[in-house]
């Protein structure tokens, strides 16, 4: 029988193998996005559908099976990381050894070309471009749940993939919590007569300056631009190809600036989760986010309690007149604070303010709910989308660009998604309480763009622990207790009431 550090060093083995096999689809997945010739999208696709499946062969393999069994008999054995890193892979075992590998090869060969037909059809606001291919997405989940099992509602199994312990039952009392608070205060507002003058803000911004201040704005917030790079795409995303290359793109809108400031500060949030992950970690399942809820407390810190703070405009509004002196002539920080801090239910969820955001996630998640409960066919999913937008903010998508194809998470498959963005936001008010206490300066530092004190606590507690500690243990050690919605809304309403009462 082989010695335990003999099987560890194998195990370990592997792992940086399927490491590097997942390195080389991410390039290829952010060439993909990010101009690669549409005529070699089809064959790109099979490309990662191939590694992919081949990376799935490997976590699912007679010989992962044999070490992870002699590992965990000698669980006591281990160093700490170790122990995690096969827990870890022993649940992506478990699962991924229930589909059958034809069957995964063909899915993810599907979700690959499937994201191209959603930039088809939403530069065509065309659903019927797509659905043929969401269907087929819904039914391999819809399968896969049934070899995964599941307790409670099926939609429990997907939502274990993103954010592991939490359940719709969970969601259904917090959702239901931030709602009783957000539609009133809504409301409110929309009586106020203190409207910000937002005139502004639409008029012509050209891309290029968007692109130069996009970039400032990544360096002065501590994003290494040697371990990344900023990039364009239709649909803003983070990509970490590995643990010293960890990718941001964002998209362009020379009508509304606010979309690339904005998205890029949010990806700018998890590329420095990302480039702060302990590299002791490197090579092994543990180098990434502790869960994607985790990883939106991230970005959404960065975006809204950094870069929708007063005191970053006071500091930095200069640097926006300068790259579009005519658009903001006459124009005051404090105005331009007021107007990018404007709330009003709008059709588009990367671009909601603070306040009506988290609705547009519980549009999604009850939409979800419906799809894997069979309530609703892929035909009727426009309409029902449309009847919630109308029902919980009071307006009606005109087009399908701006309705159901807006964003792209279904053309990968990445149902159970959505409900980690409102977790990650109530994630990141709790974390920013907690930072309050130790750094009662944090206004200040903002206005003075010293960033730094502030990313050396979100390192220290949640970044350098990677997939080291589950969501709810970091939360605990960082903040002393379990997930608690009051700080989203006491948030919230402190600062709309300022704002607009």
């Amino acid at each position: 029988m082989l010695s335990v550090n003999t099987y560890e060093k194998e195990f370990l083995q592997l792992l940086k193998k399927i490491s590097q096999y997942e390195q080389a689809i991410n390039v290829m997945y952010w060439d993909m996005r990010t101009g690669a010739p549409k005529k070699g999208e089809e064959y790109r696709s099979e490309a990662i559908g191939q590694l992919s499946a081949d990376v799935f062969q490997m976590r699912t393999s007679k010989r992962m099976k044999e070490l992870l069994d002699a590992l965990s008999e000698q669980k006591e054995n281990l160093p700490h990381d170790t122990q995690k890193a096969v827990e870890e892979a022993k649940k992506e075992y478990e699962l991924n050894s229930k589909i059958p590998e034809d069957e995964f090869k063909e899915y993810t060969t599907l979700t690959s070309k499937a994201e191209s037909v959603w930039e088809e059809a939403k530069t065509s606001s065309d659903f019927s471009l797509f659905s043929p291919y969401l269907e087929k997405i819904i039914d391999f989940k819809k399968r896969f749940i049934t070899y995964w099992g599941y307790e409670g509602h099926p939609y429990n199994a997907l939502l274990d993939l993103y954010e592991p312990g939490v359940t719709v039952k969970t969601l259904d009392a917090l959702f239901s919590e931030l709602r009783e608070s957000i539609v009133p205060l809504v409301q409110k507002i929309a009586d106020s007569p203190q409207k910000p003058d937002t005139s502004f803000v639409n008029k012509h911004f050209p891309k290029e300056r968007q692109r130069e201040l996009c970039h400032f704005f990544l360096a002065e917030l501590g994003y290494d631009f040697h371990a990344g790079r900023l990039d364009e795409t239709v649909h803003p995303f983070q990509i970490t190809i590995s643990p010293g290359d960890a990718r941001v793109t964002t998209a362009y809108n020379e009508s509304d600036f606010r979309s690339a400031v904005f998205g890029t500060i949010h990806e700018c949030g998890h590329a420095i989760y990302e480039q702060n992950i302990d590299e002791a970690l490197s090579g092994t399942n543990l180098s990434e986010g502790a869960s994607m809820g985790v990883h939106e407390s991230q970005s959404l810190f960065y975006e809204n309690f950094i870069g929708r703070h007063p005191g970053f405009w006071k500091r930095y509004f200069y640097k926006i007149k300068e790259a579009s002196p005519e658009q903001f002539q006459g124009v005051t920080a404090e105005a331009f604070y007021r107007a990018v801090n404007e709330s009003k239910p709008s059709l588009i969820r990367i671009d909601a303010d603070e306040l009506t955001y988290p609705l547009h996630i519980m549009i999604r998640y009850e939409i979800e709910k419906a799809i894997f409960s069979g309530e609703v066919s892929v035909e009727d999913l426009p309409k029902l989308w449309n009847e919630k937008y109308e029902a919980y903010l009071g307006i009606t998508p005109p087009d399908d660009a701006k309705g159901i194809l807006q964003d792209v998470h279904w053309s990968g498959g990445d149902f159970g998604y959505f409900p980690s963005y409102a977790l990650g936001y109530m994630y990141a008010a709790q974390l920013r309480a907690n930072m309050l206490e130790d750094l009662p300066a944090f206004d200040q530092l903002i206005e003075n763009g010293e960033f730094q004190p502030i990313k050396k606590w979100l390192t220290d507690h949640v970044h350098v622990h990677g997939k080291r500690k589950k969501p709810l243990e970091i939360m605990k050690a960082a903040t002393g207790e379990e997930l608690n919605v009051r700080y989203l809304i006491s948030y919230l309403e402190e600062k709309y009431t300022n704002l607009y009462l």
